[in-house]
């Protein structure tokens, strides 16, 4: 799979370089991303710009990789989502369960203020 990476000082952008994400490159995405957990800068942003079709399979686990990052107090957010593959995530009722934005910049903000929003939790709970 191609994958451009773009690491920032807060996190780290992941741009998927293929036009199609189908069901046999589910375990390579997810060997990609989930080490990303335990990098010093956790957050990701994927962007799917590229990707004009996707397997259910796929999409799926894009669902499960976001709550996994969510409970590990890590931003996960797609921007790009090209329209077949957002009528899939919708169809499956699973768009609204993901972070997506229209555009990477977008995807910047959400990462900055959910950054924000943990570090003013962490001062509210250590009070």
């Amino acid at each position: 799979m191609n994958v451009k990476i773009d690491t920032k000082e807060k996190f780290s952008v992941l741009t998927v370089e293929e036009q199609e994400l189908p069901a046999n490159m589910t375990e390579e995405l997810l060997a990609l991303l989930l080490p990303y957990y335990k990098m010093p800068v956790p957050h990701i942003i994927l962007n799917l710009s590229a990707v004009q079709n996707a397997d259910i399979t796929v999409a799926g686990m894009l669902v499960e990789l976001q709550e996994s990052f969510y409970e590990k107090n890590c931003s996960f957010v797609i921007c790009g989502l090209q329209p077949k593959v957002a009528e899939l995530l919708d169809a499956k009722g699973w768009l609204e369960l993901l972070n997506v934005t229209p555009t990477e910049s977008e995807a910047w903000d959400i990462v900055q203020m959910e950054e924000i929003e943990r570090e003013l939790m962490d001062d509210f709970e250590d009070d």
